[in-house]
């Protein structure tokens, strides 16, 4: 079939190839030692506070004064979940795992042969003239710098990161050294992790990282898990936080989800337009607590613009492009042409 006659399929799928867990969330006290060392999970707790009314106020009650004056004195009552370290402990443990999966350009699912064919022949290029070295290396440096820890990063006295691969181990002493709004780091610890990325999206070897951070936050100081969404109107709390259970069953353990943490390790997009800092490869570049996309479809620099051009006419964009178009791919979702408006 001619490339003038090609078809995006109507069905096309991509399985992530990073594949994340939760991070668990757990502490201790740096200053202990030997047999004194206690690890103990991070506890979710419900609190009742009095606060006071500080949102916007709705038009009907700020053109009335007298009602505006009584509304602002009201206390604001709220339930909320917190979590914290206890009064002894100044050190927050995150732990997940990383497995990398073979990337081959093959969909998981594609209704169009030809159509498949082609991709996987855009892929193959790809990987033989460029390689994966580019982005094993950004998916590296983000899970040493912790970027993934969120909120929880801001603040901290030092990181300890390691990282674990079959028999290796590997630890990064602080990770506040390395830049978090460039990729122009380079050691021989990114390097190493880099390359068993590398070996399990080429499929070399099973890859599966285990990766654990030490973050020095202070005695009894807060913690971040992640936030639940509350679809139900009625909740009676105004903030619920991530549980998960550990082995003993229990279901107030605080954790983050594994979309967040993927997020975070995802987030190598410095090729977009006039580009400040990274965001997570997204086939239009959204940030949501930004509320911007940065790769709109009328500049032309969004997923789908650059992939069908690239294989419908074989028309590559430049290396940068490249890089990105595969990082999504490598991200996974559903990119067929439905025809659907």
């Amino acid at each position: 079939m001619s490339k003038s006659a090609l078809k995006t399929a109507s069905v096309l799928a991509f399985e992530r190839n990073l594949d994340l867990s939760d991070a668990y969330l757990w502490q201790t006290n740096s200053q202990a030692s030997g047999d004194n060392i206690v690890v103990s999970p991070v506890v979710i707790k419900e609190k009742s506070v009095r606060g006071t009314i500080s949102n916007r106020l709705k038009n009907a009650i700020t053109n009335d004064p007298a009602k505006l004056d009584a509304e602002t004195e009201k206390a604001n009552l709220q339930k909320v979940d917190s979590a914290s370290l206890d009064e002894n402990n100044d050190t927050l443990i995150a732990r997940f795992s990383l497995k990398v999966l073979p990337f081959t350009g093959k969909p998981n699912v594609c209704n169009n042969q030809d159509y498949q064919q082609a991709l996987e022949q855009v892929v193959t290029d790809y990987i033989d003239n460029q390689g994966l070295d580019e982005l094993a290396r950004r998916y590296a440096i983000n899970v040493l710098n912790a970027r993934w820890l969120w909120r929880n990063r801001v603040g901290t006295e030092s990181i300890k990161v390691t990282v674990k691969c079959n028999e290796q181990t590997l630890t990064i002493d602080d990770a506040k050294t390395y830049n978090l709004k460039s990729f122009e780091n380079d050691d021989a610890n990114i390097t190493q992790v880099a390359d068993w990325i590398k070996s399990g999206l080429n499929g070399s070897a099973f890859i599966i990282l285990y990766v654990e951070a030490h973050a020095v936050i202070g005695y009894g100081q807060e913690v971040y898990p992640s936030q639940e969404l509350i679809l139900d109107t009625g909740s009676k709390k105004s903030k619920v936080l991530y549980r998960v259970s550990d082995k003993k069953g229990a279901e107030d353990n605080a954790g983050m989800h594994s979309q967040k943490i993927s997020n975070a390790i995802r987030t190598i997009d410095t090729w977009y337009p006039d580009a400040q800092f990274p965001i997570a490869i997204e086939p239009y570049g959204a940030v949501t607590t930004l509320g911007t996309a940065f790769r709109q479809p009328k500049a032309k620099m969004d997923f789908y613009t650059l992939f069908d051009k690239w294989v419908l006419e074989s028309d590559a964009p430049d290396v940068e492009q490249q890089h990105y178009v595969m990082g999504v791919l490598i991200r996974g979702g559903v990119f067929g042409a439905s025809g659907k408006e």
